[in-house]
């Protein structure tokens, strides 16, 4: 028992920038961030006796992590509508943070707008994951991922003001 709480703080102290990834493009609040980085956590150790050891730990833990995110997203959003409405953000103390560059400020507002899919599609994109793993983390096709991340990548060049209107050949997502 020892080893596997051993071998699960290891790995996941390894990888503990994508629940803070996944937090914060989930979630607006310090709160909210910390406690879908508990339940995460939480689910990621109730799993792990199922973790396949020949598999990359990384790509698992992502698709809990994308899996419980949604869940709490979705759960957030039926909490926060029998509230009132309260800028938590406001009233946050900026415990000594740097104020975000303006384009990271432009590109986590436009992760954030995205649908769920999306989102997880843009976060794994972000961080380097090739189509195929991307496929095997959200269970879709390649060339469904590939698709998906170029209409993506164009909706983004002109949410950050990069292009006016998407070029010649890129599709906006729109129909």
């Amino acid at each position: 028992m020892v080893e596997r709480e051993d071998s699960f703080v290891a790995l996941l102290t390894e990888n503990q920038k994508i629940l803070y990834k996944v937090a914060n493009a989930y979630c607006r609040s310090r709160a909210d961030r910390d406690d879908l980085v508990a339940e995460t956590t939480a689910a990621l150790w109730k799993s792990f006796e199922r973790f396949d050891q020949s598999r990359r730990f990384s790509t698992w833990m992502y698709r809990i992590a994308l899996n419980v995110a949604i869940s709490f997203s979705r759960s957030e959003r039926r909490r926060s509508e029998h509230r009132a409405a309260v800028d938590v953000g406001a009233l946050e103390l900026s415990a000594g943070e740097p104020e975000p560059d303006e384009r990271l400020e432009q590109l986590n507002d436009f992760i954030a707008a995205l649908d769920d899919l999306d989102k997880a599609l843009m976060l794994l994109y972000l961080d380097e994951y090739g189509y195929k793993n991307i496929a095997a983390v959200l269970g879709l096709t390649e060339t469904n991922v590939a698709t998906k991340i170029g209409r993506l990548k164009a909706r983004a060049r002109v949410a950050l003001g990069l292009e006016t209107t998407p070029r010649k050949g890129d599709n906006d997502g729109t129909r």
